[in-house]
């Protein structure tokens, strides 16, 4: 006869056993142990991984370029987001001199990214030279000056709009003016006779390119890649002897949020890809490639 307690104890026995059956019908086939997932306490959805920005700074001049760019980079790079400062080099190598944050700072000219390295937030020796570029004389469509030639830039009353000398393209026009000066198709006044002309300094190439384009002014210089699709301008080219050929440098910023990005974003854009779009616009390969 079996007791009351014996009962019991012969319960409690299948209760476990039952139990073990369950805990082991759980487990996944091999015997490991399933990995816990990241769920959302508000959604319930799997987290995505966490999203990165990278904060470029570029030469106003490489606005279009590198907007392709910059896409082309994030698809690539799922959740990163590429955000540009666009300006004159010189406003955003002052800028990153005091202290806004960036991770990459792309200059149009060698002088305002030494000015960066000096501030010490770019390593030296760490820029690289990625693209070239040219100057152009543009005018209006319609032409309202009949500038034809670039003796014509000296013509008294011709409505000139140039860059700031601070800003790179403005330093290269004036050593274009140098150059004009200096040789026998061009009077020796011809530098003083051009820059009485000038009817207002701009802060960066665009604002050059868009008075002209807005008949604001009789002409302009800006860079071969700023016409790259537009239209409502021509533009009156400058020969090779005369012409001042633009090294654009590029480096990632040493106190970076984001420093494997950013060193990633570099070499994309001198990768063959990057380049190629780069080529699109309307810039040169770099000398040294």
């Amino acid at each position: 006869m079996i007791t009351d307690e014996r009962k019991r104890t012969w319960r409690l026995i299948s209760s476990i056993g039952l139990l073990l059956l369950l805990l082991l019908g759980c487990q996944p086939a091999g015997g490991e142990t399933a990995a816990p997932t990241e769920v959302s306490a508000v959604t319930g959805a799997t987290a995505a991984p966490e999203a990165a920005t990278l904060n470029v700074f570029a030469a106003a001049s490489l606005s279009d370029a590198f907007n392709e760019i910059g896409a082309a980079f994030s698809a690539a790079n799922p959740g990163a987001t590429v955000v540009f400062n666009f300006a004159g080099s010189n406003q955003l190598a002052t800028q990153i001199t005091e202290g806004a944050p960036a991770d990459v700072f792309a200059s149009a000219n060698a002088a305002q990214m030494e000015v960066a390295v000096a501030s010490g937030r770019i390593d030296a020796g760490a820029a690289q030279q990625f693209v070239t570029n040219r100057l152009v004389v543009v005018t209006p469509a319609d032409n309202p000056a009949g500038i034809t030639t670039l003796q014509d830039l000296a013509t008294p009353d011709t409505l000139l709009v140039l860059a700031a000398e601070e800003v790179p393209v403005g330093r290269y026009s004036l050593e274009f003016l140098d150059l004009a000066a200096a040789d026998a198709a061009f009077d020796s006044g011809f530098k003083e006779a051009v820059l009485a002309n000038v009817v207002s300094y701009e802060e960066n190439v665009r604002s050059v390119l868009n008075k002209v384009a807005l008949g604001e002014a009789d002409a302009g210089i800006v860079y071969t890649s700023d016409l790259v699709g537009v239209e409502g301008v021509t533009a009156l080219e400058i020969p090779d002897a005369l012409n001042v050929v633009a090294q654009y440098p590029i480096a990632p910023l040493n106190d970076s949020a984001q420093p494997e990005l950013a060193a990633a974003f570099v070499e994309w854009v001198l990768s063959d890809a990057g380049q190629a779009i780069l080529g699109n616009y309307g810039f040169g390969p770099s000398s040294g490639q």
